[in-house]
């Protein structure tokens, strides 16, 4: 990453390559604006890229390899004999797709003539003469400048721990976890939000043996609760050990390897030994040490306040992806945050991040995708629902490609028969998800999609029949 001249004055200047830096100065760049990217590693793509999304979706793809590879022979593969596991190379492709994306980005910038700039950026204050001077600081502690008329904070976000456990090669975070030596024996998973149950579900078809423990009352929390419960019945079915509402009380390391000791909903407490503890208790915003009491930036439990058009309120300074309160640490979230904050300091027209039109991903098998309102949510903020549910067991492609279990579930308003939400556990999920929320931003009615073709056999031939389930006439059920 080459460094810049200390005169040169940057109509845009980002903090932070990951989903939301990189995809702000794409698209700045297209603008016309002349920007900076800040990055302190020595790569582009931050968490998402090295240690999050990208390297965990190479893993779960292996994973489901793996687990097809089991049922050979019904697919009329004979003659491979036992197959085994290899996680050395399972390593190498994860370490493949990420340096290919990682030199895709480097590629991107070019094109684009963002100017990459290696250093730890800190805030000096507000503007002088509409100018933010932005303190860099290099790998070695040489300090330099960079000049810009707006700042885009895009720092993202670091795994939490507990009770102030430093990780190693025996508690994990999502970073530690992604490059053990092999697959082991037994894991236990503190957390049971989309990274715990995706890493429970990477290695459980690897062999080992899974426990998760919850403080809350059902896995995947956030999503709607008939989801959580086909995710529990079929985690259970694999062989997952599920403990919900459960408090852990202590992490101590033993022998061979970590003792945790969690209290239940009914006071008993259950200790439980397993090679691995990985901890999955949420991810932190990562707004300290930026100088942002040099600021009028207001802050909410250490994330940063923003108006619609991710402006904070320190005027000329901007706030996108997973430091930003009150949007979901997604980094797709991130990436369009990061295009409205741009079209915003260009003039141009942008439509602010709706929390209703988030599509949200967990690729565990079988994978779940939502969208909208759950049913509760509906319920609560007052609508009358109708719901429609259809079950990929109706489906003729998810027969074919043998994964029949979870359903697609529509929450419709009964009078009007606006889509309100679309929550699917299934195969493709995150991929059909994609239609739900297209559906919802064109404000699609039930009336609407009951005749809208979808083609046949697919597995998003479910959508049509979960939506015409809230009428009560799907054609496959």
């Amino acid at each position: 990453m080459p460094g810049t001249n200390p005169e040169t004055v940057f109509d845009v200047a980002i903090i932070g390559s990951g989903p939301a830096g990189y995809t702000a100065a794409i698209r700045a760049g297209q603008l016309g604006l002349k920007v900076a990217l800040i990055e302190s590693a020595n790569v582009l793509g931050g968490t998402c890229l090295h240690v999050g999304c990208i390297p965990t979706k190479a893993l779960l793809f292996n994973a489901e390899i793996w687990d097809h590879l089991k049922h050979a022979a019904d697919y009329g593969i004979a003659g491979i004999g036992t197959p085994q596991l290899d996680w050395s190379a399972v390593l190498k492709r994860k370490t493949a797709i990420v340096t290919k994306h990682t030199k895709g980005l480097e590629f991107l910038m070019k094109k684009n003539k963002v100017t990459t700039i290696t250093g730890f950026g800190r805030l000096t204050g507000p503007a002088k003469g509409g100018i933010h001077i932005i303190e860099l600081t290099a790998a070695d502690g040489t300090k330099s400048e960079v000049k810009a008329k707006n700042v885009i904070l895009a720092t993202g976000s670091e795994a939490r721990t507990l009770f102030g456990l430093k990780p190693d090669d025996r508690i994990l975070t999502n970073i530690e976890i992604l490059s053990i030596p092999e697959p082991p024996k037994s894991l236990l998973i503190i957390g049971a939000g989309a990274v715990g149950v995706e890493f429970a579900s990477i290695f459980r078809s690897f062999g080992t043996e899974v426990t998760l423990v919850e403080f809350l009352p059902r896995i995947v929390p956030v999503e709607d609760e008939d989801i959580s419960k086909e995710l529990t019945r079929l985690f259970k079915k694999r062989g997952i050990d599920i403990n919900t509402s459960c408090k852990v009380e202590t992490i101590e390391k033993t022998a061979n390897g970590v003792k945790v000791a969690w209290t239940t909903a009914a006071g008993k407490t259950i200790e439980k030994e397993a090679d691995k503890v990985l901890i999955a208790v949420g991810r932190a915003p990562r707004t300290s040490g930026i100088n942002l009491e040099k600021t009028k930036i207001e802050l909410d439990r250490g994330f940063i306040k923003v108006n619609e058009a991710q402006q904070t309120a320190e005027p000329g300074i901007y706030a996108i992806g997973d430091i930003v309160a009150g949007l979901p640490q997604l980094a797709h979230v991130g990436g369009m945050s990061g295009i409205v904050a741009v079209h915003a300091i260009a003039g141009k027209n942008y439509r602010p991040v709706r929390r209703d039109r988030i599509p949200s991903c967990t690729y565990t098998e079988p994978q779940v995708g939502s969208a909208g309102l759950t049913e509760a949510q509906a319920k609560e903020k007052g609508h009358e629902v109708k719901i429609g549910k259809f079950p990929f067991a109706g489906n003729s492609k998810a027969t074919i490609v043998d994964s029949h279990d979870g359903f697609v579930k529509i929450v419709a308003d009964a009078k009007y028969g606006e889509i309100l939400g679309v929550h699917i556990i299934g195969p493709s999920a995150t991929e059909l998800i994609a239609e739900a929320v297209a559906v919802m931003e064109l404000e699609g009615t039930v009336d609407e999609l009951m005749f809208t073709i979808h083609a046949h056999p697919t597995l998003s031939e479910a959508m049509l029949d979960a939506y015409a389930a809230v009428e009560g006439k799907a054609i496959n059920a």
